[in-house]
């Protein structure tokens, strides 16, 4: 029963990457194409100070993004909340939650907002500024479902709204995320994961500041509601497939290494590297390599630190900090607090 689970799991998974890939050519990158962009917004300070490689090492409630397989690995309940100091004055928060109902499985919900400060309104015959400002942001919500199929087998499942807006326009949209899990038991552990996120409807804009006044008829005489129409766009899908190892595993001591193969709909293949070393499952010292391969890519190395610290049996604290250079967007540092219990 499992095995024939997990075939028909794979083999949809395969149909979706087909499907969404299959007029993507090898000489176009299609970047700029696709909305919603700040979906590609790592979430996480451990997976962004690993390189993003985070796909086979899911072990915290991040992975609602990396994997939403990841949250069967819960063994009780877990909050977490991002921010983000994005390029250019953007700030990105993210917040996390999941609990585990034993063998029925674990449940996940997550909300993640982009904002950003009020600009004037300028036009062509007032280019200081009309004296009115707008706003332009996003945000994603979403609810998640994983359970362990076999003791080290699991998949998991995103359902998500996603809502983007500037000024009076904004364009809304759905999608969801699929993710599976495996663990291999030999020598030094070694894990596979895989996930295809944002498989969903196109979006465009719609607001009254598309619909415009027009002179027309002798003179301009008449005068008309006209509406600018706006093209569609997909969502940013992505496949990601990794694989990681315990290289060190000792009753005080950790070191993992994952490398992860991404595949976008609106750019080229890369690679995400990054390795995690633990001292007593308390102290993690964290770096990696981001967007390996990418053409004209600005990313490149992170680095980051963590602390677990538990207050009482089952309640333990959690603080991760990321670092990753954007080249000559200078850099971004993430932050994390997170909380099991």
């Amino acid at each position: 029963m499992i095995g024939r689970i997990l075939s028909a799991i794979l083999i949809f998974i395969s149909i979706l990457v087909q499907f969404s890939f299959s007029q993507i050519g090898a000489s176009l990158t299609k970047t700029g194409t696709t909305a919603a962009q700040f979906l590609k917004i790592g979430v996480g300070s451990r997976a962004l100070g690993m390189g993003g490689a985070f796909v086979a090492s899911p072990f915290d409630v991040s992975a609602v993004y990396w994997n939403p397989a990841g949250l069967a690995l819960i063994q009780n309940r877990e909050a977490s909340f991002n921010h983000i100091d994005w390029l250019m004055d953007v700030n990105f928060d993210h917040a996390a939650f999941g609990i585990s109902f034993g063998d029925f499985g674990t449940i996940g919900t997550f909300v993640g907002v982009m904002s950003m400060g009020e600009m004037l309104v300028r036009t062509v015959e007032k280019p200081e500024g009309t004296g009115e400002y707008f706003g332009a942001g996003a945000m994603t919500i979403g609810l998640s479902y994983a359970r362990n199929l076999t003791e080290n087998f699991a998949i998991g499942f995103n359902a998500k709204y996603i809502r983007e807006y500037i000024w009076h326009e904004s364009a809304q949209g759905f999608a969801i995320d699929i993710g599976t899990f495996y663990r291999i038991q030999f020598l030094n552990e070694t894990r596979l994961g895989a996930s295809i996120s944002n498989f969903g409807t196109k979006m465009k804009l719609s607001g009254r500041d598309l619909l415009v006044l027009t002179n027309t008829g002798p003179g301009g005489s008449n005068i008309i509601n006209t509406e600018h129409q706006v093209d569609e766009y997909d969502l940013p899908l992505m496949f990601r497939i990794g694989v990681a190892i315990d290289a060190i595993k000792t009753d005080e001591m950790r070191l993992t290494v994952e490398t992860n193969a991404i595949h976008p709909n609106d750019n080229t293949e890369y690679v995400n590297s990054g390795l995690e070393y633990s001292w007593n499952e308390r102290i993690f010292l964290r770096a990696g390599y981001k967007s390996l391969f990418e053409r004209d890519s600005e990313q490149g190395l992170t680095l980051g630190l963590g602390i677990n610290y538990r207050m009482v049996d089952l309640v333990t604290l959690k603080f991760d900090y990321a670092y990753q250079d954007f080249g000559r967007l200078k850099n971004v540092h993430y932050l994390t607090l997170g909380v099991s219990f």
